[in-house]
């Protein structure tokens, strides 16, 4: 059994710092991998970059991050990930990674994502240049989403973002909000090429379970949502080679 931990929107500050390492130092024994749903800090701070890494830093197991729109706010987004990297974890954008786990090949593609709105309210690339290049930048991300999934070679298969892929796990938000927290964009780049599990964050009031129009289940960890300091989902070989993931552990 694979054992997969994974939370968003920890917004570590100065603050809470040493309180995100408490909650986090039990992962180690519980989990085989960690997975961060992006907002790992408030603003992007070089000051919250290294209160991030001090929460970090007592992690020893497999760390794989996505930024959040807050990790952007001061243009400082390499000191987010810089942080991340000296605790030991890699941050995705547009890119892959595949970790092994008694002999089981995880494979994770991980993008920021963006906003756009999903079917039957979304934006499109149409009018005024500023319109045309915020679902511009969504396209890139989808697409380049959809080829770092299509490129692993893993026995399991995860797409990791923080903006959500679906409108299931935002019940509960303001409809008028939908648009800013996601798009479904990235939902088809998942279901074009497939994948076993989808993690998100982002949205605070939204709901945790979900699924994309070709059954690919999707979770919001986000930490207001799963109040807790991180959530499990387990995966196990089917007799048929196949693994099955369920939710458990936490």
């Amino acid at each position: 059994m694979i054992r997969i931990a994974a939370v968003g929107d920890l917004h570590v500050a100065a603050d809470n710092s040493s309180t995100w390492r408490e909650r986090l130092k039990g992962v180690n024994s519980d989990a085989d991998l960690l997975l961060l749903a992006g907002d790992l800090t408030r603003a992007g701070t070089r000051e919250e970059a290294d209160a991030l890494r001090r929460a970090l830093e007592a992690i020893d197991i497999p760390m794989l991050a996505v930024l959040g729109n807050h990790d952007y706010h001061y243009d400082l987004e390499q000191a987010v990930v810089g942080a991340v990297e000296r605790s030991g974890g890699r941050v995705l954008e547009g890119g892959n990674a595949v970790v092994e786990v008694d002999s089981i090949r995880v494979g994770i593609a991980g993008t920021k994502g963006f906003g756009g709105g999903f079917v039957g309210a979304c934006g499109s690339d149409f009018g005024e240049p500023e319109m045309k290049a915020y679902m511009r930048h969504t396209h890139a991300l989808a697409d380049g989403l959809r080829t770092a999934l299509d490129s692993l070679r893993a026995d399991v298969r995860i797409a990791l973002l923080h903006y959500a892929p679906v409108p299931d796990t935002l019940e509960g938000e303001r409809l008028e909000i939908y648009p800013f927290l996601g798009s479904y964009l990235f939902a088809e780049a998942i279901d074009a090429v497939g994948a076993d599990l989808v993690i998100h964050g982002h949205a605070h009031a939204g709901t945790e379970k979900g699924v994309t129009a070709g059954g690919v289940r999707v979770r919001n960890v986000a930490e207001p949502v799963i109040r807790s300091p991180y959530r499990i989902y387990c995966f196990e070989r089917a007799g048929n080679g196949v693994h099955a993931e369920h939710h458990a552990c936490t």
